[in-house]
């Protein structure tokens, strides 16, 4: 199953924020083990890039970028993607643009923990724990 991880995912599990990292993470090795093809989007890379900058300094980000792209593909953001994130009706542009990189990218669903910000999607949507659910009914 091809997953596009959301940009909050990622961020309960490089920032440990409980109750949520525990699944997230669960789910990232999942990523590294190779039972789950993990995707991002282009723009969680620099959101991530911006925060941890922020916090860790330029070297040591430098690294948790190098490990997230060598673990995950990565969704491109180009003007298509963001022509038909502009169409529709999200609440959230940041959420239209990860829902159109997943579209474009072919990806199976989307994990998120901000279910309602993709009421309109046209891909599955998966909570970190129901993603888990969904991979112990595949074994």
């Amino acid at each position: 199953m091809k997953v596009l991880f959301d940009t909050n995912v990622i961020l309960d599990v490089l920032l440990g924020r409980e109750p949520f990292a525990h699944d997230a993470g669960l789910l990232m090795a999942s990523v590294e083990q190779g039972a789950l093809d993990g995707s991002l989007c282009a723009t969680t890379i620099t959101t991530i890039h911006y925060l941890a900058n922020k916090s860790l300094g330029a070297e040591r980000t430098r690294g948790l970028v190098k490990g997230l792209l060598s673990l995950f593909e990565i969704a491109p953001v180009n003007r298509s993607v963001l022509e038909s994130a502009q169409e529709l009706a999200f609440a959230d542009f940041e959420d239209a643009v990860l829902h159109e990189a997943a579209r474009h990218a072919n990806v199976d669903a989307i994990v998120t923990r901000d279910s309602r910000g993709f009421a309109r999607a046209a891909l599955p949507i998966h909570t970190p724990t129901d993603l888990l659910n969904v991979l112990k009914s595949v074994d």
